[in-house]
């Protein structure tokens, strides 16, 4: 339903069809008893960490903060709302509170702010994008008048990323000294802003999500090249993975290891006729084939690509008589590292000057 028109003709709120349902989760309004599981969250340092809120927070701001979102019957022009998120009944324990998601709605109704913020115990689980992925689609379908969807969150807070990442939300910039200080004797940090357009949501529900019957690898030439110019991963991921262009720039001029050149050999994914991504090696002789660079665009991440693709890269080293396969990945939140080791990489040494960890794989 569209918002609810006032007397003088301006949106009273935006009627996003309570409760919302997921497969996991339930997201309804808040009620009085929800202040306590704010109270503890909200002091729980590990959430704090790279929040707005200062800790130790109080329980009468708590009680504040849900009696006012109580109030109001859905998000308002230029007011903050808030939404309680519990567990839905396919979890052992049904009703807990796990989460909220706050919605600030600008003056003109058009424009919203996000934020979220979920206990630890529930982290890990992909609960936030859940929740976010579900209000998103909520106020796009309730308010044909909303045109943008936004989120500030603090740079080091990769994790949170990761949750606007993959519910379509783009990078737009990283305004200097915007994030407000965590404690009392801390300044101002520089903020990320990730928006989303109602084109951006509508091409991104679009977007191929099946696990492809065909991947293969095709030479890059010029008839493809700007399609592989343009594959690109969440901005997030770009510490853990260097762009397309910057590979190829490597391969053009590839650097001499102990003296010896490097050949390189570098393929465009393709995934049911379609360019998905990117991946490099570079051989010596007597040596482990190397895997320099592995990219998978961010629209088609989590189908089911990368193994195929690693199959098929492993296929050539062996073809071009390599008995191992190294890599190197940096490790942290949102790393390929479970990756390479679930398919069979075992660690081979300490990390290096920049914190890579190699990997080997024998074949």
């Amino acid at each position: 339903m569209p918002a609810a028109p006032s007397s003088t003709g301006h949106q009273d709120f935006i009627d996003v069809g309570l409760p919302l349902r997921t497969p996991r989760l339930i997201m309804r309004a808040p009620v009085a008893s929800d202040a306590v599981a704010l109270h503890t969250r909200r002091n729980d340092p590990s959430v704090a960490r790279w929040q707005s809120w200062l800790v130790p927070f109080p329980l009468k701001e708590a009680e504040a903060i849900i009696e006012g979102a109580a109030t109001m019957a859905g998000p308002t022009p230029d007011e903050w709302w808030m939404l309680t998120i519990e567990t839905g009944s396919s979890e052992p324990e049904v009703g807990v509170v796990i989460g909220d998601v706050a919605i600030g709605l600008d003056p003109s109704g058009t424009i919203v702010e996000l934020g979220y913020s979920l206990a630890t115990p529930s982290w890990g689980r992909g609960f936030a994008t859940e929740a976010v992925a579900a209000v998103v689609d909520a106020l796009f379908r309730s308010e044909p008048a909303l045109v943008r969807i936004a989120a500030c969150l603090h740079p080091d807070n990769h994790a949170s990323a990761g949750v606007v990442e993959r519910c379509g939300f783009l990078y737009e910039g990283r305004p200097r000294s915007s994030f407000p200080p965590r404690h009392e004797n801390e300044g101002h940090s520089d903020g990320l802003i990730y928006g989303l357009t109602r084109a951006d949501h509508e091409q991104w529900i679009r977007r191929p999500a099946n696990r492809p019957q065909h991947v293969d690898l095709v030479e890059v030439t010029n008839d493809n090249l700007d399609e592989v110019f343009d594959l690109a991963t969440h901005k997030s991921q770009e510490r853990l993975v260097a762009p397309v262009s910057f590979s190829l720039g490597e391969a053009l001029h590839p650097p001499a290891r102990d003296g010896t050149p490097v050949e390189v050999w570098h393929r465009a994914v393709m995934a049911d006729g379609e360019l998905v991504g990117f991946v490099m090696m570079g051989f010596r002789p007597a040596m482990p084939a190397y895997l320099w660079r592995m990219l998978i665009d961010r629209r088609h991440q989590r189908r089911g690509i990368g193994r195929p693709a690693l199959d098929l890269v492993v296929e050539e080293a062996r073809r071009r008589g390599a008995t191992e396969v190294a890599v190197s990945w940096m490790p942290g939140t949102g790393s390929p590292e479970p990756f390479y080791l679930g398919y069979g990489f075992r660690p081979n040494g300490d990390a290096d000057d920049d914190g890579e960890i190699p990997g080997i794989l024998s074949i």
